[in-house]
């Protein structure tokens, strides 16, 4: 049943509070940063879902792979300087545009030289000088690690001081970053610093603070740079970047070659590991992809992704938490406004569409390099759905208690289970509906209550009533009230009812026997007095009346009126005229389902008081 405007807009005005209060929710949840861990989970999907997002423009990796090391598997790696010293050359040659060795030169051939007891220093010196002329040829950065607090140098794992002595205007900080990957809680790489936060005095001691893609980034602009945590925009899973062997820069030819030219001119270059078995690998948001293992990926290619990503322009940034905030109003508020005014289902069906919405706004979001915080967008509703559905139950149940209060009296144990479990209130401002109205009297009650006591007066009605009202309700009657010795029942509310009709004149017909044998029981009771026979007259109408809860504001009572109502009042005090126990009209006659299970008598034409038309009356006998 509709609601009326006053229902209506209470619930627009609930549904809006709820609607501000999970807004509310997602800006404290937003802010705290409690659900971090669950939003990833959408944030690593879109990642996995995406694939490939977009090609590098501005970075290319060198790897030392399986066939670079087999094909240099005499020489330890410690001795690789000169081949070092050579793919810088060659990559020069090419035009690169930056130089990254992502490799801890933490010892030099001269060092291992002089532990193996060989005296001719100067020949060792030899043997790393080129590698050293690369370094001081510009260009080029290496790799240190932060192990402390950054407080002092005991917190750095630098290059040796052999090939920190290399660096132009041996400048440590300029030349050498931060390699440090930035874990988040689950121990996956998803942020980068442009700047460690590492001491005053050691920043002071010329001890390097920039990682190697704020080294790229103070190289291109200029400027100082912070501490904050970024987002790496990454390119895509392991293997988007192109990528050259390490060995191929060192064929006799490979400053000439075109391809590699064409592939590394103006590039930044990241010269990294990239063989089996080492340990420089990752979980970033393309892990645990299913169906394809874990795919770890390498740290070489994380500060590629890292380089490009400020490069490129492509920085990841967080979504106006005020269009997320609104966007979680206006879906919490209709959730809401559907639960109050459609129930649950359509709440449910409408959650389910905001639900597709935010992930795929997400998404869509992702692929424009834009964070928007699903999971969190789509919780917060659930505090308006929550609280809706309380709410919704405690209306619920207060409606039925006030429901049962209105017609408990009224109705029988059946309407009332009926009344309760349909969900839907009767409308208590009143409905026009037809029925079929009966009214019954006791004949002679002033002759009777003349002859008795008032006290035994009350007790015949209650006796007698009990015994009518059992009848009547046997019908699933609804009775109106009681009016002196008279019973005023309607049939067919509040429930529809297709054959009240026959139910009325049933119970009319039951009430008759009742009669009767309550005749019986005044015989005894009063034996001796000479009362009156104990008789009644029934008058039943059909038609519309317009059946609800009517009164004042103080007072209300469920009842019946209209001119169905009248007739059916009037229709029982002629019995008393036309000398028969039950009157029904034409439109009850009508109405009637099986006519052949009754016994009918005359029709009258009846003049009754407040029509100006003759009522047709048929008499009815038990």
């Amino acid at each position: 049943m509709e609601e009326n405007p006053v229902a209506r807009a209470k619930s627009l005005a609930v549904s809006l509070l709820l609607a501000a209060l999970s807004a509310a929710l997602y800006f404290a949840s937003s802010l705290s940063g409690w659900a971090l861990r669950l939003e990833n989970l959408y944030y690593d999907a879109w990642h996995r879902w995406a694939g490939q997002r977009f090609e590098p423009r501005h970075v290319v990796l060198v790897m030392i792979d399986d066939a670079t090391l087999a094909r240099y598997a005499d020489t330890p790696l410690s001795f690789w300087t000169p081949h070092f010293a050579q793919a810088i050359e060659t990559l020069r040659a090419l035009e690169t545009r930056l130089i990254v060795l992502d490799f801890l030169f933490s010892g030099s051939p001269e060092r291992w030289l002089s532990r193996l007891g060989v005296t001719d220093l100067e020949a060792a010196r030899r043997y790393d000088r080129p590698f050293r002329q690369a370094l001081h040829g510009g260009d080029v950065f290496l790799a240190g690690f932060l192990v402390g607090e950054g407080k002092a140098v005991g917190d750095f794992i630098l290059p040796t001081p052999d090939v920190l002595l290399a660096l132009p205007s041996q400048d440590v900080a300029g030349h050498v970053g931060l390699a440090n990957l930035e874990l988040d809680a689950d121990s996956v790489v998803r942020h980068y610093r442009r700047r460690l936060p590492i001491g005053e005095a050691a920043a002071a001691a010329g001890l390097p603070r920039y990682s190697l893609a704020g080294l790229v980034v103070r190289r291109e602009s200029g400027a100082e740079l912070d501490t904050l945590l970024r987002p790496i925009t990454y390119v895509g899973p392991p293997g988007s970047f192109p990528f050259v062997s390490f060995a191929r820069l060192l064929e006799p030819q490979a400053a000439q070659e075109a391809s590699l030219k064409a592939l590394l001119a103006g590039k930044v270059a990241i010269i990294g590991a990239g063989y089996a078995g080492m340990n420089d690998v990752h979980p970033t948001p393309y892990s645990n992809t299913v169906g394809a293992g874990n795919r770890l990926m390498s740290g070489p290619e994380i500060q590629a992704n890292i380089i490009e990503t400020e490069l490129s322009g492509r920085s990841t940034r967080p979504a106006h938490r005020l269009l997320s905030a609104t966007i979680v109003f206006l879906g919490a508020g209709l959730i809401a406004l559907m639960f109050l005014q459609r129930g649950p289902f359509g709440a449910l069906v409408i959650f389910a569409a905001y639900l597709a919405f935010v992930a795929g706004a997400s998404y869509w979001a992702f692929r424009q390099a834009i964070l928007l915080e699903a999971w969190q967008m789509q919780a917060s509703p659930l505090l308006a759905l929550a609280l809706a559905g309380a709410g919704k139950l405690r209306r619920s149940e207060r409606e039925r208690r006030k429901l049962a209060q209105i017609f408990a009296r009224y109705v029988s144990e059946r309407v009332m289970h009926t009344l309760l479990s349909s969900g839907e209130m009767p409308a208590l401002g009143g409905s026009r509906r037809d029925i079929s109205v009966l009214f019954s009297d006791i004949r002679g009650f002033t002759t009777l209550s003349e002859q008795l006591a008032p006290e035994e007066v009350v007790e015949v009605l209650n006796a007698y009533f009990e015994r009518a009202c059992a009848v009547l309700l046997a019908e699933e009657a609804t009775i109106d009230k009681f009016i002196g010795d008279a019973v005023m029942a309607e049939f067919g509310a509040p429930l529809d009812e297709p054959d009240h009709a026959d139910r009325a004149l049933r119970a009319a017909l039951a009430l008759q026997r009742t009669a009767q044998e309550f005749a019986t029981w005044m015989a005894s009771r009063f034996a001796g007095r000479e009362l009156p026979p104990f008789a009644i007259g029934i008058g039943i109408h059909t038609g519309p009346a317009v059946v609800g809860n009517i009164g004042s504001a103080r007072r209300m009572e469920y009842t019946a009126v209209g001119d169905t109502v009248n007739t059916a009042s009037r229709l029982e005090g002629m019995t008393k005229t036309v000398g028969c126990p039950i009157l029904i009209s034409r439109s009850t006659f009508e109405a009637l389902g099986d006519k052949k299970a009754y016994r009918f008598g005359h029709w009258h034409r009846l003049a009754v008081k407040g029509r100006r038309q003759a009522v047709e009356a048929l008499e009815v006998w038990p």
